[in-house]
């Protein structure tokens, strides 16, 4: 009898599947026997590999190439699968740290044109299948397919690190790790190759094929967890699984934990079909893509439809997982339209009378320091403000004052220089004031082309050589020039480009919320955690660091896991303290959608205070896991790389300020007016959609530091 029976799945799509099955697994089977993959029976060995069936799973997933193609895609997942059991048999169950990263980096080199002699039946198919697949495609295809076939390898050694330290992840660190370790961005490489279709390039960066993927790739990890939660955790003690996630961080039974891991997977796959429905048909028409181009698009969005489809079919019919009572076929049911990512994300009545929201307990390990400038900054940023204009319409002076924003600059940054600090606090005056402006002009209209021109004016004024010559319309575009003069004038060329693309981002994403707001769409909760880090800056929290001045940490360093998963942790604690604070002002007064209390009311179908507790205890694992990361693994990398003293300093430095960071914005958040109900109800504007939040608080410290 498995752990617990198996959920209602959402399968929109019919699967279809491939006429040339048979001779795929004919095929397969005769080119694992070749590469070695069937000499170990402890590993593999014919009966069970007749069971698994991998030629049914790509006849399923990959419906329309022909025979010759669908054998290569066989043998790709051939390979992944058996590269899979090989490590969990000869490393993980040894816990052999040392040994699996050796081998990984070993199967690198077999990702070239010169690979070395294979020593073992993974090296041997993965230089095979490399000769019999790059042939033909392009550079940026070749570029991402390695990136995404170098981090599944390399990912497992976070499953297996969380072996040996008895460590589960919290939910949003699983997501995200899961979609490299899973591979599934290696699975949407191949579709373009299965399809005949690569995504353009021009577009392959953009929102809607990044959601696409990523929706894909979670939906594809999470019923893999739910049908494989059986073999993985309770044989071969595995702690990657979204079910155990759920269960540990909930503290639910099993079948529990199942249901809501279900629910998530069918939230997903409806941000999938939105995006396809909504947001594909704009980005073809602004990026002008021609006839060819878009259907190269919809012919990769389709490839990953049919496989999800397929990919279910074949769980409910492989001996490597649990099947039992699920269903195959088309099936739709109320719940799926009704439920988590359906219409209940629709349904929300805005400006609700809500009231205060009582906290939940809010750990915060570091101090909040005083910066001995802060009066001075108190005045300067007033005055700034004034003369930008911003007291002409949304704000007053003494409104802006009771939001003592230079308190938050003078907390995150309490070693900055008078100059510094009057820029910090202006940047964040200039940021809050966003938040509050866009909905006063854009949002009750909901004058979405309006506010795309007006975002694509922003970037006129923050000139690469520093002349702005478009005229400011707005105390917006006059407060952005000011302060781009008076911030980008230190940086080096490279540097200003990287911060001006920062700043885009975080204004380009401004635009995905009115967009929900047009569509009274409360987000779900992945998308809304990854999003909510561009609203709130944190792209410009790395690209400001890198500028510090006499910061010198290398890129390798920069992009580690560990140090992009301790500013993410740090990012994520941040917005969801401001959701806490900030859920009467916008929940009641705005009548707001982008507030991870709503968003976890609205997933869990929860009362308020369940709502609000779970956001609480989202925040203490944030929290924990800087901390590990900060005390565990980041020194665990300096010694690996022999780091010397002057790379230990610049990131202890960096950790630091991350601390400076978030104390400061706790300490900012309970002592100034913004969020009080008295200030609430004197106001004399309705503000709308956009819920930016805090969203200059750490723009502002470290544009303090360029300054100093």
């Amino acid at each position: 009898m498995g752990p617990f029976e198996l959920p209602d799945f959402y399968c929109p799509y019919p699967a279809r599947l491939n006429p040339h099955v048979e001779s795929a697994r004919v095929h397969t089977k005769e080119w694992a026997r070749e590469m070695g993959m069937l000499d170990d029976p402890e590993i593999w060995e014919e009966r069970r590999f007749d069971g698994m069936d991998y030629g049914l799973l790509c006849a399923y997933t990959h419906p329309e190439c022909d025979a010759v193609e669908l054998d290569l895609i066989t043998d790709w997942y051939v390979w992944v699968f058996f590269f899979d059991d090989h490590f969990l048999e000869i490393f993980k169950r040894t816990r052999d740290v040392a040994g699996a990263q050796a081998y990984l980096d070993r199967l690198d080199l077999f990702m070239t044109d010169d690979p070395p002699e294979p020593e073992n039946p993974a090296e041997r198919g993965l230089r095979d299948l490399w000769a019999r697949t790059v042939p033909g495609m392009s550079d940026l295809w070749r570029e991402r397919f390695t990136r995404a076939n170098h981090e599944l390898m390399q990912e497992s050694m976070w499953e297996l690190f969380h072996i040996e330290d008895g460590q589960v992840s919290n939910p949003i660190e699983y997501i995200e790790e899961r979609r490299k370790v899973g591979g599934a961005p290696w699975s949407a490489c191949l579709v373009e190759h299965a399809v005949g279709a690569e995504v353009p390039e021009r577009v392959a960066g953009s929102r809607p094929i990044r959601v696409l993927t990523e929706t894909f790739a979670d939906a594809v990890h999470l019923r893999n967890d739910l049908f494989s939660y059986q073999r993985e955790v309770e044989e071969e003690g595995e702690l990657s699984n979204c079910v155990l996630v759920v269960e540990r961080f909930l503290g639910c039974d099993t079948q529990k934990a199942a249901e809501i891991t279900n629910d998530l997977l069918t939230s997903r796959l409806h941000v999938f079909e939105h995006t396809t429905f909504t947001e594909l048909p704009v980005l073809f028409a602004e990026q002008a893509l021609l006839p060819h181009e878009q259907e190269a698009v919809l012919l990769y969005a389709r490839g990953l439809q049919d496989w999800q489809s397929g990919g279910h079919e074949w769980h409910m019919r492989s001996n490597r997982y649990m099947n039992g009572g699920g269903r195959t076929g088309f099936h739709v049911s109320p719940r799926h339209v009704l439920g988590p990512g359906g219409l209940r994300n629709h349904a929300h009545v805005p400006y609700r009378k809500v009231g205060h929201l009582p906290l939940p307990d809010i750990h915060m390990p570091f101090q909040a320091r005083e910066n001995p400038h802060l009066g001075a900054a108190r005045e300067a940023t007033l005055d700034y403000a004034e003369a930008m204009g911003f007291y002409t319409m949304v704000w007053d002076r003494a409104r802006h004052d009771g939001y003592d924003l230079a308190l938050c600059a003078a907390g995150i940054d309490p070693d900055a220089s008078l100059e510094g600090l009057i820029l910090a606090s202006d940047w964040l005056s200039w940021g809050t004031y966003g938040d509050d402006y866009l909905p006063v002009v854009f949002g009750r209209s909901r004058d979405f082309t309006g506010a795309k021109a007006f975002n694509r004016r922003l970037s006129e004024f923050m000139p690469l050589d520093l002349v702005v010559t478009a005229v400011a319309a707005n105390p917006i575009e006059r407060g952005l020039a000011d302060l781009w003069a008076r911030t980008a004038e230190p940086m080096s060329p490279e540097g200003r480009a990287a911060f001006r693309a920062a700043v885009e981002a975080m204004t380009e994403s401004w635009l995905w919320e009115l967009s929900n707001h047009i569509q009274n769409r409360v987000p779900d909760p992945v998308d809304y955690v990854e999003m909510r880090r561009r609203t709130f800056g944190s792209d410009m929290t790395m690209a400001l660091a890198r500028l510090a001045p006499g910061r010198s940490i290398p890129a390798e360093v920069w992009g580690s896991r560990p140090m992009t998963a301790m500013t993410a942790a740090a990012s994520d604690y941040a917005c969801m303290m401001n959701d806490l604070f900030s859920y009467q002002k916008e929940i009641e007064f705005e009548g707001e959608l982008h507030n991870m209390v709503l968003v976890m009311q609205t997933f869990f179908d929860c009362d308020l205070p369940r709502a609000a507790e779970l956001v609480g205890s989202l925040m203490a694992a944030r929290m924990r896991q800087f901390q590990k990361v900060a005390e565990v693994d980041l020194p665990a990398l300096l010694d690996d790389i022999d780091a010397d003293a002057a790379l230990r300093a610049s990131v202890a430095d960096y950790v630091g300020e991350l601390g400076d960071w978030m104390a400061a914005i706790l300490r900012w958040h309970r002592e100034c007016r913004r969020y009080d109900e008295s200030t609430l109800k004197g106001t004399r504007w309705v503000p709308g959609p956009t819920g930016l939040g805090t969203a200059g608080t750490r723009i502002g410290t470290l544009l303090g530091r360029v300054a100093s």
